[in-house]
């Protein structure tokens, strides 16, 4: 093995370990901070009174609504 063969190798792996760790800290975090409790209520998040749950109030192109 070259010396860039080594660089190389210990970047892929490290980045490996680096981005493993982070992705293990965010779930860890996510975990405690309760954001898996309720998925219901998150799903429904996004729906307010000008846009009730389960009525289409937009369309394609062309197409009534």
């Amino acid at each position: 093995m070259s010396a860039v063969d080594i660089a190389l190798f210990a970047t892929v792996v490290g980045s490996i370990v680096l981005f493993g760790g982070a992705a293990v800290l965010a779930l860890g975090w996510a975990f405690r901070d309760g954001q898996f409790d309720n998925f219901h209520q998150g799903a429904q998040s996004i729906f307010g009174p000008d846009e009730p749950i389960g009525e289409a109030t937009d369309a394609f192109p062309g197409e009534a609504k």
